[in-house]
C-alpha cells in the first residue's frame, strides 16, 4: 500500500518536473496571419493552373483531371483555340475551369492524371470560405500570374505556329 503511494507521488513529481522544465524551453508558437509556417515539399494545398513562359496557359481542355477526380469536384469546358485569339498551344483551351474546394480531398489525382502538367497542388492552406458560393474556385482565381516575360492570354499569333493538338513536352527525367 505503501509502495504503491510513493509510486503515485513519483509520477506526479515526475510529471510537474517536466512541466517545470518545459517552461523554460522556446516556444513553438506561430503568430498565424503575420507569420507562415513553412509547408513540407509534398504538402498537397490550393490548386494552381499553371503558364508557360510566353504567358499562354498550360490546360488544354482535355478534362483529365475531372475524369481522375474520385470525388468528381473539378469541372472542365472546353473551346477551340484560333490564332487571333490563343489561350494555350494546344487546339483547345479550357473555357471554364472550377474546383469545388467542398468536395475535394486533396489527393492529387488531377495531377497526375494531366498530359501537361497543368494544374499542380499549390503550397497554400489558407482555404477559409463562409458560403458554398465561395468554395467554388474559378479558372481566373487558379491562374498563376503572367512571368515578366509573357503576356497575357488571349494573345495573337501567327497562323501555323502551333499545330499539335497537344504540345511538346519534356522528356522526363
Amino acid at each position: 500500500m505503501i509502495q504503491r503511494f510513493i509510486e503515485g507521488v513519483a509520477a506526479i513529481l515526475k510529471g510537474f518536473g517536466i512541466t517545470f522544465w518545459e517552461g523554460f524551453q522556446k516556444p513553438v508558437t506561430i503568430q498565424y496571419p503575420e507569420e507562415k509556417r513553412e509547408v513540407r515539399p509534398r504538402f498537397k494545398g490550393r490548386h494552381v493552373l499553371k503558364r508557360y513562359e510566353n504567358g499562354l496557359e498550360k490546360c488544354i481542355g482535355c478534362a483529365l483531371c475531372a475524369a481522375a477526380c474520385p470525388s468528381d469536384a473539378i469541372f472542365v469546358e472546353a473551346a477551340a483555340n484560333t490564332d487571333d485569339k490563343r489561350f494555350s498551344p494546344g487546339e483547345r483551351y479550357a473555357s471554364v475551369y472550377e474546383i469545388n474546394l467542398m468536395r475535394c480531398i486533396y489527393c492529387g489525382f488531377c495531377e497526375d492524371a494531366c498530359p501537361t502538367e497543368a494544374i499542380v497542388l499549390g503550397h497554400e492552406y489558407a482555404l477559409a470560405y463562409t458560403d458554398r458560393a465561395s468554395a467554388i474556385i474559378t479558372k481566373k482565381m487558379l491562374l498563376e500570374p503572367v512571368p515578366p516575360a509573357g503576356q497575357d492570354t488571349p494573345q495573337v499569333t501567327e497562323p501555323g505556329k502551333f499545330t499539335r493538338a497537344v504540345p511538346e513536352m519534356k522528356d522526363p527525367q
